[in-house]
């Protein structure tokens, strides 16, 4: 998680960004199961006006 450098001035209405790789689907699925993904998703929700998500699969 950190601060969005808003360098692009397309992108100046994102001020957080959570940025995460995972060696799998198995275990982004095991993440967004976890309870602590839950309680933060859930405290954080209420708090945003905005949410962008992207899910890339790189080539290895």
């Amino acid at each position: 998680v950190t601060l969005n450098s808003k360098v692009d001035p397309l992108s100046d209405e994102i001020d957080v960004v959570v940025y995460a790789e995972f060696d799998d689907d198995a275990a982004l699925a095991a993440y967004k199961a976890h309870p602590l993904y839950s309680e933060t998703t859930s405290q954080v929700k209420p708090l945003r006006e905005l949410r962008y998500s992207a899910d890339i699969v790189a080539a290895t």
